[in-house]
Protein backbone atom coordinates (compact mmCIF):
# COMPACT_ATOMS: atom_id res chain seq x y z
CA UNK A 1 0.00 0.00 0.00
CA UNK A 2 1.38 3.21 -1.08
CA UNK A 3 2.47 5.96 1.28
CA UNK A 4 2.57 9.22 1.68
CA UNK A 5 6.02 10.56 2.82
CA UNK A 6 7.69 13.84 3.12
CA UNK A 7 11.54 14.53 2.69
CA UNK A 8 13.22 17.64 3.96
CA UNK A 9 16.16 18.50 1.80
CA UNK A 10 18.47 21.25 1.99
CA UNK A 11 21.66 23.24 0.32
CA UNK A 12 24.41 20.52 0.23
CA UNK A 13 22.59 17.48 1.68
CA UNK A 14 24.77 14.42 0.68
CA UNK A 15 23.69 13.20 -2.66
CA UNK A 16 23.15 9.63 -2.24
CA UNK A 17 21.24 10.41 0.96
CA UNK A 18 18.66 12.48 -0.92
CA UNK A 19 18.66 10.86 -4.14
CA UNK A 20 18.78 6.64 -3.38
CA UNK A 21 16.43 6.82 -0.78
CA UNK A 22 14.07 9.21 -3.28
CA UNK A 23 13.71 6.88 -6.27
CA UNK A 24 14.09 4.01 -4.36
CA UNK A 25 10.87 4.82 -2.28
CA UNK A 26 9.17 6.13 -5.56
CA UNK A 27 10.63 2.86 -7.21
CA UNK A 28 8.29 0.56 -4.78
CA UNK A 29 5.40 3.02 -5.11
CA UNK A 30 5.23 5.43 -2.09
CA UNK A 31 5.24 8.99 -3.43
CA UNK A 32 7.52 11.05 -2.23
CA UNK A 33 7.05 14.80 -1.33
CA UNK A 34 10.55 16.72 -1.19
CA UNK A 35 10.62 20.13 0.38
CA UNK A 36 13.50 22.82 1.66
CA UNK A 37 12.65 26.15 3.38
CA UNK A 38 12.28 29.15 1.34
CA UNK A 39 12.55 27.24 -1.49
CA UNK A 40 8.93 26.40 -3.72
CA UNK A 41 7.88 23.30 -6.09
CA UNK A 42 10.38 23.60 -8.69
CA UNK A 43 13.32 24.83 -7.13
CA UNK A 44 16.37 23.02 -7.16
CA UNK A 45 19.14 22.26 -3.81
CA UNK A 46 22.83 21.16 -4.74
CA UNK A 47 23.87 18.06 -3.34
CA UNK A 48 27.15 17.19 -2.24
CA UNK A 49 29.23 13.64 -2.25
CA UNK A 50 31.02 12.88 0.54
CA UNK A 51 33.34 9.99 -0.11
CA UNK A 52 35.33 7.85 2.60
CA UNK A 53 39.12 7.12 1.19
CA UNK A 54 40.92 6.58 4.34
CA UNK A 55 41.38 10.29 5.25
CA UNK A 56 39.92 11.18 9.07
CA UNK A 57 36.85 12.65 7.56
CA UNK A 58 35.21 12.84 4.52
CA UNK A 59 36.10 13.89 1.30
CA UNK A 60 33.42 16.35 -0.30
CA UNK A 61 32.95 17.30 -3.82
CA UNK A 62 29.96 19.12 -5.62
CA UNK A 63 27.05 16.58 -6.35
CA UNK A 64 23.99 16.91 -8.51
CA UNK A 65 21.09 19.62 -8.53
CA UNK A 66 17.87 17.88 -7.04
CA UNK A 67 14.52 19.61 -7.65
CA UNK A 68 12.25 19.77 -4.53
CA UNK A 69 8.58 18.75 -5.83
CA UNK A 70 6.44 20.69 -2.92
CA UNK A 71 6.87 24.01 -0.98
CA UNK A 72 7.36 23.42 2.66
CA UNK A 73 4.94 26.38 3.51
CA UNK A 74 2.08 24.21 1.65
CA UNK A 75 2.36 21.41 3.04
CA UNK A 76 0.83 19.79 6.31
CA UNK A 77 2.77 16.64 8.06
CA UNK A 78 -0.33 15.52 9.28
CA UNK A 79 -1.31 14.18 5.77
CA UNK A 80 2.02 12.33 5.63
CA UNK A 81 2.59 8.99 6.91
CA UNK A 82 6.17 8.97 7.34
CA UNK A 83 9.51 11.44 7.52
CA UNK A 84 12.94 10.80 5.84
CA UNK A 85 16.05 13.10 7.32
CA UNK A 86 19.10 12.95 4.73
CA UNK A 87 22.69 14.14 6.09
CA UNK A 88 25.32 15.83 4.59
CA UNK A 89 26.22 19.50 5.51
CA UNK A 90 21.97 20.81 5.33
CA UNK A 91 20.76 19.57 8.49
CA UNK A 92 23.23 22.35 10.39
CA UNK A 93 21.22 25.00 8.98
CA UNK A 94 17.97 23.29 8.22
CA UNK A 95 17.96 22.93 11.96
CA UNK A 96 17.39 26.23 12.15
CA UNK A 97 13.94 26.79 11.30
CA UNK A 98 11.20 26.31 13.02
CA UNK A 99 9.02 25.05 10.41
CA UNK A 100 11.61 21.92 10.02
CA UNK A 101 11.39 21.59 13.82
CA UNK A 102 7.48 21.53 14.09
CA UNK A 103 7.36 19.03 10.75
CA UNK A 104 10.21 16.52 12.85
CA UNK A 105 8.03 17.00 15.99
CA UNK A 106 4.72 15.90 14.67
CA UNK A 107 5.87 12.54 12.97
CA UNK A 108 7.10 11.87 16.85
CA UNK A 109 3.63 12.67 18.46
CA UNK A 110 2.03 10.59 16.10
CA UNK A 111 4.68 7.67 16.58
CA UNK A 112 4.75 7.76 12.72
CA UNK A 113 7.78 6.02 10.80
CA UNK A 114 10.96 8.59 10.22
CA UNK A 115 14.24 7.15 9.13
CA UNK A 116 17.60 9.45 9.70
CA UNK A 117 20.99 8.95 8.55
CA UNK A 118 24.25 10.71 8.85
CA UNK A 119 23.80 13.98 10.09
CA UNK A 120 20.01 14.22 9.71
CA UNK A 121 19.86 13.12 13.80
CA UNK A 122 21.18 16.79 14.19
CA UNK A 123 17.40 17.95 12.80
CA UNK A 124 16.55 16.05 15.23
CA UNK A 125 17.98 16.86 18.48
CA UNK A 126 17.13 20.14 17.67
CA UNK A 127 13.65 19.27 17.72
CA UNK A 128 14.03 17.89 21.22
CA UNK A 129 13.07 14.05 20.14
CA UNK A 130 15.38 11.71 20.86
CA UNK A 131 15.15 11.26 24.59
CA UNK A 132 15.20 7.50 25.67
CA UNK A 133 15.83 6.53 21.57
CA UNK A 134 18.63 3.90 21.12
CA UNK A 135 19.75 4.86 17.60
CA UNK A 136 23.17 5.93 16.01
CA UNK A 137 24.78 8.81 13.04
CA UNK A 138 27.90 9.78 11.36
CA UNK A 139 29.88 8.91 14.05
CA UNK A 140 30.78 12.65 14.60
CA UNK A 141 27.58 13.84 15.26
CA UNK A 142 27.77 11.07 18.31
CA UNK A 143 28.14 13.54 21.13
CA UNK A 144 25.35 15.83 19.88
CA UNK A 145 22.57 12.55 19.92
CA UNK A 146 24.13 11.37 23.12
CA UNK A 147 23.86 15.38 24.28
CA UNK A 148 19.67 15.27 23.08
CA UNK A 149 19.52 12.08 25.46
CA UNK A 150 19.49 9.04 23.40
CA UNK A 151 21.63 5.73 23.48
CA UNK A 152 24.22 5.10 21.18
CA UNK A 153 24.71 2.14 18.79
CA UNK A 154 27.43 1.57 15.73
CA UNK A 155 25.48 0.29 13.70
CA UNK A 156 22.26 0.67 11.57
CA UNK A 157 19.37 0.82 14.10
CA UNK A 158 15.70 0.63 14.66
CA UNK A 159 13.55 1.71 18.12
CA UNK A 160 10.29 2.22 18.10
CA UNK A 161 9.37 4.72 14.72
CA UNK A 162 12.58 5.35 14.36
CA UNK A 163 15.58 3.82 11.92
CA UNK A 164 19.02 5.70 11.69
CA UNK A 165 22.52 4.79 9.80
CA UNK A 166 25.83 6.19 9.94
CA UNK A 167 26.12 7.23 6.22
CA UNK A 168 25.03 6.18 2.70
CA UNK A 169 27.13 2.68 2.96
CA UNK A 170 24.29 1.73 5.45
CA UNK A 171 21.82 2.34 2.51
CA UNK A 172 20.97 -1.59 2.03
CA UNK A 173 20.39 -2.31 5.81
CA UNK A 174 19.10 1.04 6.46
CA UNK A 175 16.24 1.32 3.71
CA UNK A 176 15.36 -2.16 4.34
CA UNK A 177 14.69 -1.22 8.42
CA UNK A 178 12.67 1.59 7.31
CA UNK A 179 10.68 -0.24 4.13
CA UNK A 180 9.31 -3.01 7.29
CA UNK A 181 8.74 -0.10 9.27
CA UNK A 182 6.52 1.07 6.26
CA UNK A 183 4.92 -2.11 6.08
CA UNK A 184 6.46 -2.55 2.37
CA UNK A 185 6.51 -5.94 1.04
CA UNK A 186 9.47 -6.00 -1.57
CA UNK A 187 9.50 -8.96 -4.24
CA UNK A 188 12.93 -10.08 -5.13
CA UNK A 189 13.67 -11.99 -8.01
CA UNK A 190 16.05 -12.68 -11.14
CA UNK A 191 15.92 -10.22 -13.90
CA UNK A 192 14.98 -11.36 -17.38
CA UNK A 193 18.29 -11.95 -19.53
CA UNK A 194 17.65 -12.12 -23.16
CA UNK A 195 18.59 -14.87 -24.97
CA UNK A 196 20.94 -14.22 -27.75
Amino acid sequence: MSKQILMIVGDFGEDYETMVPYQALEMVGHDVDTVCPEKEAGDTIKTAIHDFRGDQTYLETRGHDFEVNATMDEIDPADYDALVVPGGRAPEYLRTYDEVLDAVRHFFEEDKPVAAVCHGPQILAAAGVLDGYEMTAYPAVRAEVEAAGCSWVDETTVDGNLVTGQAWPDHPEWLAAFLDLLGTEIETGEAAVADD
